[in-house]
């Protein structure tokens, strides 16, 4: 089976999400369970650079001005580039300016990434046709939409990472993007007057995945639908929304092997853990003292991601003992809030504003609770990376973390199940009550030690995810 993934992001290349993660992966776990599997991604500067060998398939003349389509291959996995200098070659997010505002030509720059997904979806290689097109998230929407307009050449797949982000743009668009008029109505891809990126994924594709389970039964519920809750839930009857979770990539998450560590270790011998907590209690000015419970935030400083919970938190957590180790950047209001909170507790919180891929491994190695209190999470990767740390993570019971966490409550401490901390209510008391959970089995190092052994064993690898999707692919062709 020929497969090929439209997308905007692709590990290690490109990055500013969990989106880059699941790409960077998915395909070559595909691949290796026997699928021929390609990437579509515009010719951003990280991605043109990271394949450096792309030969020129065709030049077009498109909506969006001559557009040259390379081909190249990235660690075993082909990749198609959209070579567009004037769209695409600009420094920094492939999505926003370095003030963070939004380009005025997102609608053409990835109005073409869509577009270019259907032309090859009806033959522009001619070496090479897939038989399933599976676009991600609003970037790559508009490809079932044109695909749609061809009649339908292939089927599709459309996979929401995270609803919130809809890709919306003034109707008067249409005309330029060479979609069919008769496509903007309700029963098409518009929302509320504008066009939608992400409902043109969601309407005109064959099938839609969510990235967990729990998430997928989430969106068709108005607090999580954001407005497309109806054509979800229309989706659900008909068999056409499923949720398929997604997984780690083992060769760059594994504490064994991992190179960026100060040490390695593994669920048998934990001892070397101690050594990375010690550099990161260093790194982030904190007090260096293995008896201190160091709690851990890796994310995007939101709203969404329950943070302002942390900072209602936070005098507990201290008064308990605890340290805080933040890395993150986001909105304001937060980043000011926990640089406050650093200065105002020396050597007991540490907060670094920005991301660092290599000091994220670090941080999950050294703390001994990652801390995910998410409003909603449609899969979350970070809890993933806890669990195969032998950090325990301490999440709230939403989406993806409520399909991956076991909580450590009393019956699953009792059968072996529990991984980590669950709260429900989207409170800072809810979360105060975790993070005291997660004190008091502190204070019992053989119930941590066989929890950290068995939240160190779950396997949540590619492979399942990979054959997961294989399958339903095999379903759409059969």
């Amino acid at each position: 089976m020929q497969v090929l993934h439209v997308c905007s992001e692709l590990f290690p290349l490109l990055k500013t999400g969990g989106l880059a993660d699941v790409v960077g992966a998915l395909p070559a776990a595909q691949i290796a369970e026997g699928a021929d599997v390609r990437v579509l991604i515009p010719a951003f500067p990280d991605i043109k650079k990271g394949v450096p060998d792309a030969q020129a398939v065709v030049t077009l003349d498109t909506f969006a001005g001559p557009a040259t389509l390379l081909y190249g291959v990235f660690q075993g996995v082909g990749i198609y580039l959209i070579d567009v200098p004037g769209l695409y070659d600009r420094p920094g997010s492939p999505y926003h300016d370095q003030s963070a505002n939004a380009y005025g030509d997102n609608v053409l720059r990835f109005g073409l990434l869509g577009w270019f997904g259907c032309e090859l979806a009806c033959g522009l290689d001619g070496y090479w046709r897939p038989d399933i097109v599976h676009s991600h998230d609003w970037h790559a929407g508009l490809t079932s939409a044109y695909i749609a307009a061809r009649g339908h050449p292939v089927k599709t797949v459309f996979t929401v990472h995270n609803l919130a982000f809809q890709g919306l743009f003034q109707a008067h668009h249409m005309q330029q993007l060479q979609l069919p008029a008769s496509f903007f109505n309700m029963y098409g891809l518009e929302f509320y007057g504008q066009i939608s990126f992400l409902k043109a994924g969601l309407f005109y594709s064959d099938h839609t995945t969510a990235v967990s389970p729990t998430y997928a039964e989430e969106i068709t519920r108005p607090e999580f639908g954001y407005g497309m809750e109806s054509l979800l839930k229309e989706l659900e009857a008909q068999g056409r929304l499923s949720g398929i979770l997604n997984g780690v990539d083992d060769a760059i998450w594994q504490p064994k092997t991992d190179v960026l560590l100060s040490a390695q270790y593994d669920a048998d011998d934990l001892r070397t853990k101690a050594v990375n907590k010690a550099y990161l209690q260093r790194a982030m000015g904190l007090d260096v003292d293995s008896s201190r419970l160091v709690f851990a935030v890796v994310s995007r400083l939101s709203h969404q991601k329950g943070l302002d919970l942390v900072l209602d938190a936070l005098p507990k957590l201290l008064e308990l003992g605890g340290q805080l180790a933040l890395l993150g950047a986001g909105e304001s209001d937060l980043q000011q809030a926990f640089l406050a909170a650093a200065a105002e507790h020396p050597g007991q919180v540490g907060v670094q504003i920005g991301y660092h891929e290599s000091f994220s491994h670090r941080i999950i190695a050294g703390a001994d609770v990652i801390m995910l209190p998410s409003r909603f999470e449609p899969c979350g990767l970070t809890q993933l990376y806890g669990l195969k740390y032998g950090t325990l993570p301490l999440v709230r019971r939403t989406g993806g973390l409520a399909d991956t966490v076991v909580d450590c409550a009393l019956e699953n401490l009792s059968d072996g199940t529990a991984t980590g901390f669950v709260f429900e209510e989207c409170t800072g008391k809810s979360l105060t009550n975790a993070i005291r959970r997660a004190f008091v089995l502190w204070s019992r190092p053989k119930h941590w030690r066989h929890v950290q052994y068995h939240a160190m064993s779950v396997d949540f690898g590619w492979q399942v995810s990979a054959e997961a999707y294989l399958a339903l692919y095999q379903r759409l062709v059969e």
